[in-house]
């Protein structure tokens, strides 16, 4: 879901009647128009300024498309043959790493871009290996973009790449390289392969968090898809992570996707052919549900529209059915419809084209014309010879289209009663439980479906009655995914919504009719609130498909905390932003004395406070390595930066600052012993614990007289004279990369501009009855610091003084001025606008969590007990 501030939601564009000039203010520009205005930009510039082109928008979508962007670069190199393995790991910086055992990239000068091929590939837009089909005979990627706008819009990004034997690399930061392709080792047993890393940036993107469950169910999409492919998936942010291998592919994809039903027959239907260059793979079986679940991809690309291969393949499953049904005299009076023939349907639909074209450039909908044809002869001689083969299944299949044909009817007749009723009350045929609005500008309107009488009150109350409606709904709906649209119909509940909505169900959608321009799902943020929020998504995703395509529902967001001063009551949404509230209120008349003189107030005293917020994340993912800040500042540098990279030669450790310190210590190494230094591959779990280092023989380094006795300190001169006679010739350079100080070092350098060296951060040891370090002021309110990582909780401590902070458990403890002013007022609200996205998951989820399975049901529990948040007992 998109989330939108006051209201932040995008209104859908009115449909156009005719050319408007009047109330139009002129766009007239007087300024000059000449050469000089034209304007050429980079590539960089380009994707830069306009990266919604490039990777959709730079909401939460964008910043994980960077991810598949990667991935998909790993992906086609397994589907060229050439890799087996592939990992994704986001790390403690929030940065993201994606290594493959793949060729690696060519890394040799490229005559006609007269620089290495790897840097074009990195930095030159429509440069790749996928326009001929000399290197890849299929591929998701076909412009030659993807890795490009990654590294683009990376705060820094680098690459290794293994090949020939030896190991490359190459650093950018905002897409500029920062030095040329250099080799940097050998690589153990001649492996191959790449991996990339880098950390969106925050000058594009409003947030740079990912999400591990978007890219968890995509990661497992793409093993399904592609057999046998091994990929490893790991979150060093918090230690999950899971390992998806498929050696049966899109038959287990079929098995996960009916993991909580019962299925009609016990085998999946497997077809697999190639017919002119184009691999055909589709996997098929019936459950005991009545809706169609059928996913259809084109080198691994979801197209969540269809396209020619969706058609084919109905169109083939319908005439196979419906011939042998004939064929063998199961039809009675009524003979199914195609729609009937996939009630009950999961089905995945995938194909290999060398150069299929889509629709558009989000590529959800495939338009080669010939695959429907292609599709259409695969499936249809494969089912005509399995239905004869297997007259069992043949017959379960289509006894049960018959069913769905005998309800099809009867939800006809249903739907001909409503509109009846609906026409015979034209002028109150409305629900009478339905609060109207008095406007009758569609465009304005707004219904919101609200849990329950005494919500509805509130609601009521509160509302504007020009254009706002109000539908209260009464204990849960039906479950629309376990009903038949016949029962469907046939509940009071859903034929109110229908009746109020105006577009009417399924095929017959209307939404020229709509009476209403949002339709807003308002309920308690508690289970019983969350189950019928799901069970109403479920709804709307069924059967007013269409609805939520044209983007008209949304779910309201009320405030998690009402917060009251002596002056005013304001609203807070989530706990995120009461604790930035609380932040923000203390920082306002906060005086902080660090002791030297100055007190810091205003600007200065936030700039602090939020660079100090910033690097206690990075702080708390260095020390769940194990390593204290204490003794890794014993490790700094002239310049006053910490170590990023950790390597162990042998049984020697060693520190560096920049990659450059350590590949002048590999150069050294390599010199002095005449053999080529070999890099060991980075572990798959990048929290894995290193070589282990024998203290007797560390590597020389220059010692700090703040470092711990027991640990090597700073790595910035242990590529000196002496490094070589300690070190075995034959040792495996390991090297940890250390992402998270990265960020510690630029924070760092912010601090010592506001006037504060690293050992603020570290608490003094003193002796004696002596005052606070540091002093925070608030009014008559005095805090003590040790050292400068408390403040930010101490100043949201401060500004919690003297507040009244309610917590709200739902919409019937709000009176309603406080619905009014939190939820309904455009000025002040919050909505999500629901995507096919949100809608198909949550129908996902629904069929987990309420289908007929206990076992899918309880591992879903056991695997998200950890998250649960608020839960009301």
């Amino acid at each position: 879901m998109s989330q939108s501030p006051p209201d932040r939601t995008q209104e859908p564009e009115p449909e156009s009647t005719g050319p408007i000039t009047e109330g139009i203010s002129s766009s007239r520009v007087d300024g000059v128009y000449g050469a000089d205005q034209m304007k050429h930009l980079s590539d960089l510039e380009h994707v830069r300024q306009r990266s919604g082109m490039y990777i959709g928008d730079t909401s939460s979508r964008g910043l994980h498309h960077l991810v598949y962007e990667a991935v998909d670069n790993s992906i086609d190199e397994a589907m060229a043959g050439h890799a087996t393995e592939i990992t994704a790991t986001i790390n403690v910086d929030g940065s993201v790493t994606v290594s493959d055992d793949g060729r690696g990239i060519p890394v040799e000068m490229h005559t006609e871009l007269g620089m290495s091929t790897l840097e074009g590939v990195m930095t030159v837009l429509k440069f790749g290996g996928k326009f001929d089909k000399q290197a890849y005979k299929t591929s998701g990627g076909l412009h030659g973009i993807g890795v490009k706008v990654v590294n683009f819009l990376s705060e820094w990004c680098e690459v290794e790449v293994r090949r020939e034997g030896h190991v490359f690399q190459q650093e950018y930061e905002r897409g500029v390289r920062t030095g040329d392709v250099r080799k940097v080792g050998r690589s153990p047993d001649h492996k191959t392969g790449t991996k990339t890393t880098f950390k969106p940036d925050t000058q594009i993107f409003g947030s740079t968090k990912f999400d591990y469950n978007i890219l968890y169910r995509r990661l497992q999409e793409l093993a399904f898809l592609n057999r046998g492919v091994k990929i490893v998936f790991h979150d060093a942010r918090n230690g999950n992570g899971e390992t998806f291998q498929y050696d049966r592919g899109l038959l287990q994809f079929v098995e996960h996707l009916n993991r909580a039903s019962e299925t009609a027959h016990p085998d999946i239907i497997h077809i697999a052919r190639e017919i002119e260059g184009v691999g055909v793979e589709v996997a098929l079986q019936y459950t005991a549900e009545y809706t169609e679940n059928v996913h259809t991809y084109v080198n691994n690309i979801n197209t969540v529209d269809g396209g020619t291969h969706l058609s084919g393949f109905r169109t083939a499953l319908t005439r196979s059915l419906n011939n042998y049904g004939k064929k063998a005299n199961l039809f009675k009076d009524l003979t199914p419809t195609g729609e009937d023939f996939r009630e009950g349907l999961t089905a995945i639909v995938a194909i290999r084209h060398p150069e299929p074209k889509f629709e558009s450039q989000t590529k959800v909908k495939l338009n080669n014309t010939e695959v429907e044809g292609l599709v259409n002869s695969v499936v249809g001689d494969f089912m005509g010879s399995y239905l004869e083969e297997h007259p069992k299944v043949a017959k379960v299949i289509v006894q049960k289209a018959q069913l769905a044909a005998e309800a099809r009817e009867a939800a006809k007749k249903a739907k001909a009663l409503l509109r009846e009723r609906k026409g015979a009350l034209a002028f109150g045929g409305l629900p009478g439980k339905l609060r109207d609005c008095t406007s009758k500008d569609v465009a304005k309107c707004e219904l919101f479906l609200v849990e329950g009488d005494s919500a509805g009150g509130s609601a009521e109350g509160g509302r504007m009655r020009e254009y706002q409606a109000i539908l209260p709904l009464r204990g849960k709906i039906i479950n629309a995914y376990k009903s038949r649209d016949d029962k469907v119909l046939a509940n009071e509940e859903v034929r109110s919504m229908i009746s109020a909505i105006g577009i009417g169900i399924g095929e017959d959608a209307d939404l020229k009719k709509r009476r209403y321009n949002k339709i807003v799902i308002m309920t308690d943020a508690d289970v019983d609130g969350s189950h019928i929020r799901t069970l109403l998504l479920c709804f709307f995703y069924r059967q007013m498909y269409h609805l939520i395509v044209a983007g008209h529902v949304y779910v309201a967001m009320p405030p998690l905390f009402s917060v009251k001063s002596k002056k005013s009551v304001r609203y807070v949404q989530t706990e995120e932003l009461m604790k930035t509230e609380l932040l923000e209120l203390g920082l306002g008349d906060s005086v902080f004395e660090p002791g030297d003189g100055r007190n810091i107030v205003g600007d200065e005293m936030a700039k602090l406070v939020r660079t100090l917020a910033s690097l206690e994340e990075s702080l708390i993912a260095l020390e769940r390595r194990g390593i204290s800040l204490r003794a890794h500042i014993g490790r700094i540098d002239a310049q006053h930066k910490l170590p990023v990279y950790h390597v162990f030669l042998g049984s020697q450790e060693a520190w560096f600052v920049t990659r450059e310190e350590l590949n002048a210590f590999v150069a050294e190494h390599e010199k002095a012993s005449g053999q080529e230094v070999a890099i060991a591959p980075e572990p798959a779990n990048p929290n894995a614990p290193p070589p282990v280092a024998s203290k007797s023989a560390e590597l020389p380094t220059n010692e700090s007289p703040d470092a711990t006795p027991a640990e090597p300190t700073s790595g910035a001169a242990a590529h000196g004279a002496d490094v070589t006679s300690s070190v075995a010739a034959a040792s495996e350079l390991h090297i940890v990369e250390l992402h998270e100080v990265r960020s510690i070092n630029t924070n760092i350098a912010e601090l010592a501009k506001l006037g504060f060296d690293i050992q603020s951060l570290l608490p003094q040891v003193r002796t004696g009855i002596e005052d606070p370090r540091y002093v925070l002021r608030r009014g008559e309110n005095t805090i003590g610091l040790e050292d400068l990582r408390g403040l930010p909780g101490a100043v949201r401590e401060a500004g919690g003084k003297g507040l009244k902070i309610m917590r709200f458990k739902g919409l019937g403890e709000m009176n309603a001025e406080e619905l009014r002013d939190t939820t309904l007022d455009p000025n002040n609200r919050t909505m999500k606008q629901v995507t096919m996205e949100d809608a198909g998951a949550a129908d996902e989820l629904f069929r987990v969590l309420m289908g007929d399975k206990v076992e899918p049901r309880r591992d879903f529990i056991e695997k998200h007990a950890l998250e649960v948040r608020n839960l009301d007992i």
